[in-house]
C-alpha cells in the first residue's frame, strides 16, 4: 500500500487500528501530538479548537457524501442527520381497510353481551348486520375495528455490515489545488 494521506479515512474489516492510524470513534485529540491532522480537520467534527480537536465519529453511522445532490438537501462536512427509529403519521401510510367478521349464532341460547368461547354477540340495537345472505345491509361503525398501530416507532435502519472506519493520522500532507 502506498502512503496515505494524512486524514485519509479507510474502511477495515479488523478490529484494530493500524499502526499510525485512528479509529473513526469521535474521540477527542490533543492539538499539540496531531497539528498536521488538526491543520486539515479543525473543529469540523468537534473539539474545542484550542486543545483538542474531534476525530469523525462513524459508531452507529453511515458514510455521506458531501454536497447537494438532484432532489437532496445539502449536506455539509461533520453534519450527522437520520432517525434509528420513524413512527408514520396517519397521512403516511397507504389506504387500506380492515375488515370485521361477524357470524350469526343461530343457538339463541349462545347469544350474550360478552362472548366466550363459541358464543357470538348480540344483534346490535340499530343495524341488523346478521342475515342469510352475502348482501351487505349496513355498515358497523369506525369503532367496531378500532385504530391500528399504536403509534409506536419501527427501526429505520437500511441493511448493514458492520466495519472499522479508520483516519490517518501519518503519511503525505495533501496538496491543495
Amino acid at each position: 500500500m502506498s502512503d496515505p494521506f494524512i486524514g485519509e479515512i479507510q474502511i477495515y474489516g479488523f478490529n484494530f487500528a493500524p499502526n499510525n492510524w485512528a479509529m473513526c470513534q469521535g474521540q477527542l485529540m490533543p492539538i499539540q501530538q496531531n497539528t498536521a491532522l488538526f491543520s486539515l480537520l479543525g473543529t469540523t467534527f468537534g473539539g474545542n479548537g484550542t486543545s483538542n480537536y474531534q476525530l469523525p465519529n462513524f459508531v452507529g453511522n453511515a458514510a455521506c457524501g458531501q454536497g447537494q445532490g438532484l432532489g437532496l438537501t445539502p449536506r455539509v462536512m461533520g453534519e450527522t442527520f437520520g432517525s434509528d427509529t420513524v413512527t408514520l403519521l396517519y397521512n403516511e401510510m397507504p389506504a387500506h381497510s380492515h375488515a370485521a367478521r361477524v357470524y350469526n349464532q343461530t343457538v339463541a341460547a349462545k347469544r350474550t353481551g360478552i362472548p366466550a368461547a363459541g358464543d357470538a354477540v348480540i344483534l346490535p340495537q340499530s343495524v341488523a348486520p346478521f342475515t342469510t345472505t352475502n348482501a351487505v345491509n349496513s355498515a358497523f361503525p369506525v369503532q367496531t375495528i378500532g385504530v391500528a398501530g399504536g403509534g409506536q416507532a419501527h427501526e429505520n435502519q437500511q441493511p448493514y455490515l458492520t466495519l472499522n472506519f479508520c483516519i490517518s493520522l501519518a503519511g503525505v500532507f495533501p496538496q491543495r489545488p
